[in-house]
């Protein structure tokens, strides 16, 4: 939802979706989950050796079948709700920990359905800046949440 407001145009989301990760985030987010997929990246933003690419398209990919612990920043976009409900829905099948980074949009229908009372939650202080090539871009226009879902965590 964009509009224009003193001639300059605002809204609630970037037409990037290629954001990374800041760094520092994910090594501390890593020191404990030691992730072995990145379910969401490209060849230069990759944070795990093992990832998928938009064009292998992760909402089609079994991740049921992958090992290790699992991380996603997914594109924030109006698919968001697939992703999340996807991550939720493959937390039932597996043991290991599947890890997001999403924005802390508390009163979207997914949260309600996929989130609340099914996944741990810590919610980020301040605004993240996303990056890119490793640079370090404006704090988000939102805040964050850290959503952890998996079987041994419940």
């Amino acid at each position: 939802m964009t509009s224009t407001l003193f001639n300059k145009k605002v809204g609630y989301s970037s037409k990037k979706e290629d954001w990374e990760t800041p760094q520092y985030l994910f090594d501390r987010l890593n020191e404990k989950y030691n992730f072995k997929w990145d379910l969401a990246a490209n060849d230069d933003n990759a944070k795990c050796a093992n990832y998928i690419t938009e064009l292998e398209n992760s909402l089609n990919v079994e991740w049921a079948s992958l090992k290790g612990n699992l991380f996603l920043n997914p594109p924030y976009n109006r698919d968001l709700k697939m992703w999340v409900k996807k991550a939720y829905e493959t937390s039932l099948k597996r043991d290991e920990s599947i890890v997001l980074l999403i924005p802390s949009r508390t009163d979207t229908s997914y949260w309600h359905d996929y989130i609340f009372n099914k996944a741990k939650i810590k919610f980020l202080r301040g605004r993240l800046k996303f990056e890119i090539n490793g640079v370090a871009g404006q704090p988000a226009p939102f805040p964050s949440a850290i959503i952890e879902f998996g079987r041994k965590q419940k």
